[in-house]
């Protein structure tokens, strides 16, 4: 089973994703927060493995709440369910910890698959999110459009793999497209991280896209 924990101000949005997840007979609803106070003592408590988080609730936030269940859990998977105009505050968030991304109207077979590829070790991401972060990523820089992102020498098959990543493909579905093993391009995606220093699966995907466009 996998224990999921939902964060968000807005009973009708819980009920929604309730609804959704018991859907699923692998999935179990462990506990609802209305803020993130209430979330954090309910991920300390009920252990979940992925926390659906809100970023915009009263009192404790969804940026903060993630940055506590992190620093006392840091196995947690926290995915940000996230809108259109949430853009200030999607790298806070992955700053504060945040395991993937995710819009509110994903269709219902992503969010679904999002469960499980958090289980998996697999950030999960909605591209339109990618795009945005990348946008950020790319203003951060300043107006120098000479300063492309520094990317260490890859081999053919790395780059593949590292496109790929930027596109928003899982290890099983860049397995399928390279003809490999899904613990063969674990690996890549492992090297490609210690490669580039980038500390997990979404700033690899933002740098593979920052590259991609400065090509």
């Amino acid at each position: 089973m996998i224990r999921v924990l939902l964060a968000d101000d807005q009973k009708l949005v819980r009920v929604g994703l309730r609804m959704l997840c018991e859907s699923d007979p692998e999935i179990e609803v462990v506990g609802e927060a209305g803020d993130g106070r209430e979330a954090v003592h309910l991920a300390a408590e009920s252990l979940p493995d992925v926390i659906l988080m809100d970023l915009r609730m009263p009192g404790v936030d969804g940026i903060t709440a993630t940055g506590r269940i992190m620093a006392a859990r840091p196995s947690s998977r926290v995915v940000v369910l996230t809108t259109f105009d949430d853009d200030d505050h999607l790298y806070p968030a992955l700053a504060a910890g945040a395991f993937g991304f995710l819009v509110k109207d994903s269709p219902p077979g992503d969010l679904l698959a999002a469960l499980r590829r958090a289980v998996a070790g697999e950030p999960p991401f909605s591209q339109s999110v990618l795009g945005r972060l990348v946008e950020q990523a790319v203003r951060a820089r300043g107006p120098r459009p000479q300063a492309t992102p520094e990317v260490p020498e890859l081999s053919p098959r790395e780059r593949d793999v590292l496109a790929m990543v930027g596109a928003g493909l899982s290890n099983r579905e860049i397995a399928e497209r390279l003809h490999l093993g899904v613990s063969t391009v674990k690996t890549y995606v492992a090297s490609l991280m210690r490669k580039t220093g980038a500390p997990n699966r979404i700033r690899l995907a933002v740098l593979a896209a920052q590259s991609s466009g400065a090509q």
